[in-house]
């Protein structure tokens, strides 16, 4: 069976072995940030409802079940924000009747957070991933572009009354992006919002690959370490190097040729790569991220996007 939103179970730097499960459609999100690496949002809105029919996820979860063995853990990621589906709570209910062995984690800008309905659908999870990026407004908008109607305060706001709700695990990733987020007064301000929320982990990201946007660029290792030097307060890490992912036993060689056969045959951008092989864009980056960091392949922004390459193209 074709799963049009289930994908995987792909291998997770931060989860391992998941099943991913995809709540909405490409792509729309509360926020529009200039790092994202699916791709600018085409539906900005904050505006709940089931995008994404409840019956069809249970039947495909149904079906994955019958005919897999149980992935390490099942993640609600993707296309776009997955709290925007009113059908989530429901589903985590179903997974947690049906599957309670396997954790359940939900991947969230944590925009919504500051919703009753939204914080009730999320506490069955076993680990929500909120992310924020930003502590001033000014920032905020800069990076994450969000919807009109939706302010910082709020947001963070969102993310604390999250914090003294639930009883599992919230590991809070930041993006940090230099010349965006990465100066004195913001990571400042972070610092005290930190503090504020209590997450059980803070997780320092950066772009692997080039994002949305031109003119961005990821943080170096040595620049993640001053600022978590910086900080100094415990729970903060630099999430692992993509390229620890190819010694691991989980990564898939056939996942990986297929893309490679498809980008030799000419450039793609990430969207060519999911319709010419019918994988899920989340599973793909996956593997581009490794294809990047250990040399294999090349990116080059056209027209039409961001083109991905073999890296002897460019030899």
């Amino acid at each position: 069976m074709m799963y049009k939103h289930l994908f995987g179970p792909v291998p997770s730097r931060r989860l391992g072995m998941s099943l991913g499960v995809d709540m909405v459609p490409k792509k729309i999100c509360s926020l529009n940030c200039v790092y994202c690496e699916v791709g600018r949002t085409t539906l900005l809105t904050r505006q709940r409802k089931e995008y994404v029919p409840e019956r069809e996820i249970i039947g495909e979860l149904k079906d994955f079940f019958a005919n897999h063995p149980d992935p390490e853990i099942i993640t609600f990621s993707g296309y776009g924000e997955p709290t925007l589906n009113t059908a989530l709570g429901s589903i985590i209910s179903y997974l947690k009747a049906q599957k309670p062995a396997v954790p359940v984690a939900v991947l969230t800008n944590g925009t919504l957070l500051n919703d009753p309905q939204v914080r009730q659908s999320l506490l069955r999870a076993d680990l929500v991933l909120p992310s924020l990026d930003a502590a001033t407004e000014e920032v905020f908008r800069k990076i994450n572009r969000p919807a009109d109607t939706l302010d910082l305060q709020s947001y963070i706001g969102g993310l604390e009354g999250f914090r003294k709700e639930f009883k599992g695990r919230i590991w809070l990733e930041v993006f940090i992006l230099p010349g965006f987020n990465d100066h004195k007064a913001e990571l400042d301000a972070l610092k005290e919002v930190f503090l504020r929320i209590s997450p059980d982990s803070i997780q320092l990201n950066t772009l692997d690959r080039p994002g949305t946007e031109e003119g961005i660029r990821s943080a170096t290792l040595l620049e993640l370490e001053h600022i978590r030097e910086y900080w100094d307060i415990p729970g903060v890490e630099i999430i692992s190097s993509s390229a620890l992912r190819k010694s691991t036993t989980a990564y898939r060689e056939d996942v990986q040729n297929a893309i490679l056969e498809t980008i030799s045959r000419r450039p793609c951008t990430l969207d060519d790569i999911a319709c010419i092989t019918g994988l899920h864009v989340s599973e793909i980056n996956k593997y581009l991220d490794t294809l990047e960091a250990t040399g294999n392949i090349r990116t080059e922004r056209q027209e039409r996007g961001l083109f991905y390459m073999p890296a002897q193209r460019n030899q």
